[in-house]
């Protein structure tokens, strides 16, 4: 029966799993981008995103309290410095899990899980094309307004 069952439990006992959330957590914030399994990147995510929440308020309260987790000075320092100053105006989704693929030996399902503001390379591209033509895009309004301005233009001078 699964009575009271809200997450994950890895197979591991309580103290394994907090453990390995822990030391995930860490190296997530001090790499950026970690290759863990597809149950483990998920139960991360929820670990994780509430702690870089706590981040943005930097408060002697907060600071505890994701120590509390952490149990790591730099791992907190960074998430209350260089994390919080990206993920500053962001509401939410800190975190981005791409599959990649099965392991060989295995064949867990493996997943790359990112913080989303430290992918330059993916959010410059993102923001780069979004400004550039789309399908639905067939000149519509730029083109109107084109053909609006040449018109008073040409008004203008008659």
């Amino acid at each position: 029966m699964r009575h009271g069952k809200k997450h994950n439990h890895l197979g591991r006992k309580t103290g394994h799993r907090k453990a390995l959330l822990r030391n995930l957590a860490i190296a997530l914030i001090e790499h950026k981008r970690i290759n863990t399994t597809v149950a483990k990147a998920k139960a991360l995510r929820v670990y994780v995103e509430p702690l870089i929440t706590k981040g943005k308020v930097n408060s002697t309260h907060s600071r505890r309290v994701v120590f509390s987790y952490l149990q790591n000075k730099e791992a907190v320092a960074e998430i209350f410095s260089t994390v919080a100053e990206k993920v500053g105006d962001r509401p939410g989704g800190y975190t981005r899990i791409i599959k990649t693929g099965h392991r060989k030996g295995d064949a867990a399902e493996m997943a790359m899980i990112e913080l989303v503001d430290f992918n330059t390379v993916y959010t410059n591209a993102k923001k780069a094309s979004s400004k550039g033509k789309t399908r639905r895009s067939r000149g519509g309004k730029a083109k109107a307004a084109a053909v609006a301005a040449a018109t008073t233009a040409t008004s203008e001078e008659e």
